[in-house]
């Protein structure tokens, strides 16, 4: 069976890969993903306030006078709690590169202008395949308008893209007051894809302590819906790759994103719950259904259930409302 996709100008054997997360800090893990059949490595991110941190902690040192202290240090943020600080991203991507054949995506998570988006051309510099720009990001300031922030996002895309040459993926979330016509503005100035989309971990009120907790809850294929919906909105109809990212657990979710529009799944919850291993099961399960419902390849069925073979996507998307509404009486 036919599995191959085309992801950021990349022709993979099969549209599953990890995404973003700590699963590719080991290379050992990083090996298994390969051998288990990863049609790439996605990198978690590095954060623009790491990177910020290092630029302003250097140019103190520059400027520092003769009679400082080195008390003065402590003037400077908090030392990293990432598990890899940004010249250590650099040379794991090195080492990434040493270990496994398929594209390293690396990724970039950041929300205003600024001199780290430079750090994207080193990035290319030190092997990196293609860059995911993640704009995780919650707007809590009452005087920023939407277009301050859908613009503050173009301007980064377009300032990667002057810099670099290699395919750069927006990883969105779905907050935004027109979605459609925000991804094909990305896609304008430069989005070579999207995925869709970025988890928010919501914070938890801890009612004894007066503090605000932090949670992590891995995702289920409950998730998956809001996806499925902006997938089958935007495929066809933006000139950008689409990726899926949150809520794919079985073949049969993946079955369900590529029929939407989905040129890749990335796979996180999954494989911190069942190792790196179910990649090799979910490749086995996707060629079997695809078998079973006569299909030659996955191309065949890309896109199949997407808004763009409807006439009316706005109208019915309406009526779907409607008879949804309704069914709760019926």
């Amino acid at each position: 069976m036919d599995l191959s996709t085309t992801y950021l100008g990349f022709r993979l054997p099969h549209p599953f890969m990890p995404g973003a997360s700590p699963l590719v800090d080991d290379l050992d893990t990083v090996r298994r993903l390969e051998d288990a059949g990863a049609a790439a490595i996605v990198m978690h991110s590095l954060f623009e306030e790491q990177i910020t941190r290092e630029q302003v902690a250097v140019a103190r040192y520059l400027d520092m006078p003769g009679e400082s202290f080195a008390e003065a240090l402590s003037y400077l943020p908090n030392p990293d709690s990432f598990a890899l600080g940004p010249e250590e991203y650099l040379k794991h991507i090195h080492k990434l590169k040493a270990v496994v054949s398929i594209p390293v995506i690396a990724s970039l998570n950041g929300t205003t202008d600024g001199g780290w988006l430079g750090y994207a051309r080193l990035l290319e510099g030190a092997g990196a395949d293609a860059l995911e720009l993640n704009v995780y990001a919650l707007a809590t300031d009452v005087n920023d308008s939407s277009e301050i922030l859908e613009r503050r996002t173009l301007h980064m895309v377009e300032a990667i893209k002057r810099s670099i040459g290699i395919p750069v993926a927006v990883k969105l979330s779905p907050f935004y007051t027109s979605l459609a016509g925000f991804a094909r503005r990305l896609a304008e100035s430069g989005a070579d894809g999207l995925v869709l989309f970025n988890r928010f971990y919501q914070p938890d009120i801890d009612t004894e302590t007066l503090e605000v907790s932090p949670t992590l809850r891995l995702s289920d294929s409950s998730e998956l819906l809001l996806r499925l919906r902006w997938l089958a909105i935007l495929s066809g109809r933006v000139g950008a790759s689409l990726a899926v990212t949150g809520g794919v657990h079985t073949a049969l979710d993946a079955v369900k994103s590529v029929m939407a529009g989905a040129d890749a799944v990335q796979l996180v919850s999954t494989l911190l719950r069942h190792g790196p291993e179910r990649l090799t099961t979910l490749r086995h399960d996707l060629a079997l259904w695809l078998e079973e419902h006569e299909y030659d390849s996955l191309e065949q069925m890309k896109g199949s259930m997407s808004l763009l073979r409807c006439p009316n996507p706005a109208a019915h998307e309406r009526a779907n409302y409607m008879t949804i509404l309704q069914s709760w009486w019926g």
